[in-house]
């Protein structure tokens, strides 16, 4: 099944970099984090493909920071052509790894993301600075065949954890369908990050439960963002409920010469 996953990942990867190829445009490729799926990117691909832009959403196994970013990179070396990684909370781990090795990626974008130097954790960071209510909204792990443990936010307390700004009925539909997280990769740490050589661009919101706001502002502050855009009133999906900033700092890494 992963091996089906992967050749329609680089099918679409493919695909979309021909269609790059003609408008001279970069592939924006996005990574969601924990406790989301690629859905959580239609509004900005909505409005990024009526741009113009060739996009790819990939599904992230969530399995582990190494392992996920492998996968990842995978999908990008197959694009002949500039790629913009984007990730989402955990999703910034991966593609701050990821691109390391995908030597195509020209800029990143970190949403509401992990930007982590060597030898730190998504755990870690999350816990850095005061503001991160995420651990009492965890469901109990689910323990794997593997030795591993899979976590969840309770349903009850998604919305206002993690999707405070998003309509109630819309956050339930995202608190079913949540895609879970090894407890193993949130305390995975990073090796030599790509944001040390990579031009990055950030985007959160200063409503944000799960990385509170002034972890990100560090982490952006460390990269030497070349852009910062705090989203009054945003949650930690700030990509749901506000996509248009997000979209604007995206397009405005996708543009730099």
């Amino acid at each position: 099944m992963k091996n089906l996953i992967v050749a329609a990942a680089l099918t679409a990867a493919f695909a979309s970099s021909a269609v790059t190829a003609q408008s001279d445009k970069p592939t924006i490729v996005l990574v969601h984090g924990a406790f989301a799926g690629t859905s959580s990117w239609n509004g900005v691909i909505a409005q990024l493909e009526k741009d113009g832009y060739s996009v790819i959403a990939a599904a992230n196994p969530l399995r582990s920071v190494k392992a996920d970013a492998q996968y990842v990179a995978d999908i990008v070396a197959a694009i002949p052509s500039p790629v913009v990684l984007v990730g989402h909370s955990y999703g910034g781990a991966v593609i701050s790894t990821a691109a390391k090795s995908a030597k195509n990626v020209k800029a990143l974008v970190f949403v509401a993301g992990f930007a982590p130097d060597t030898g730190e954790t998504a755990a870690g960071l999350s816990g850095k600075f005061p503001g991160s209510t995420l651990g009492p909204t965890l469901a109990p792990p689910v323990p794997l065949t593997n030795g591993g443990k899979d976590l969840y936010i309770k349903q009850d307390k998604f919305q206002a954890q993690f999707a405070a700004d998003v309509p109630p009925v819309e956050a339930s539909v995202m608190a079913a369908g949540q895609r879970p997280v090894t407890e193993a990769a949130l305390n995975e740490p990073a090796g030599e990050p790509a944001w040390k050589t990579l031009p990055s661009w950030f985007v959160y919101g200063d409503k944000d439960n799960n990385i509170p706001a002034q972890a990100q502002a560090f982490m952006a502050e460390r990269a030497k963002s070349k852009q910062t855009v705090v989203v009054k009133g945003a949650s930690h999906v700030v990509m749901v409920s506000n996509p248009k900033p997000v979209v604007q700092v995206i397009e405005s890494a996708a543009t730099m010469r």
